[in-house]
């Protein structure tokens, strides 16, 4: 983490918090052969001032390498600190088997808990949650690998 990054994020976050987060995933996708990420952006850049949440969600789905994933069974969940906003993005292969008010519901219970500034928790629970719609969809199969890294991304 950079300096002025990393003083907002912990303003948020402990370091022991992001390490809790990253274990959550790592037993999500214990259960799946999905692939959890979650990011944590302080701002936007001059360049993505006029970009949604969503669309800016997209942008750090493909520079994490989301969509390259075997069966195309990524979920992001991405954080924008600068405007308290989040957006949960699943790749196409999930998207097809899950109904998006799946995520809404996920969703509504992560900001339950960030409105009680219970940012860890909110977290913890909806990594959870996630695991738990992929595990039901796309359960773990023999010789399943973690294709992608479970630190929290933070920039």
């Amino acid at each position: 983490m950079r300096g002025s990054v990393a003083n907002l994020v912990r303003s948020f976050l402990s370091k022991l918090d992001l390490n809790d987060v990253a274990d959550a995933i790592k037993e999500a996708e214990k259960r799946t052969s999905g692939e959890i990420r979650v990011a944590i952006r302080q701002k936007r850049s001059k360049k993505e001032k006029a970009l949604s949440v969503e669309q800016l969600a997209r942008h750090e789905f493909a520079h994490l390498g989301m969509m390259k994933t075997r069966e195309r069974t990524g979920i992001l969940i991405f954080i924008l600190l600068e405007s308290r906003e989040f957006f949960i993005l699943a790749d196409q292969h999930i998207n097809d088997k899950v109904a998006p008010r799946s995520w809404n519901s996920v969703a509504e219970a992560m900001a339950a808990q960030f409105v009680k500034m219970d940012f860890r928790q909110g977290l913890l629970d909806a990594v959870r949650s996630v695991g738990d719609h992929l595990a039901t969809h796309f359960p773990a199969k023999p010789g399943d690998k973690n294709e992608l890294s479970n630190k929290v991304d933070v920039s």
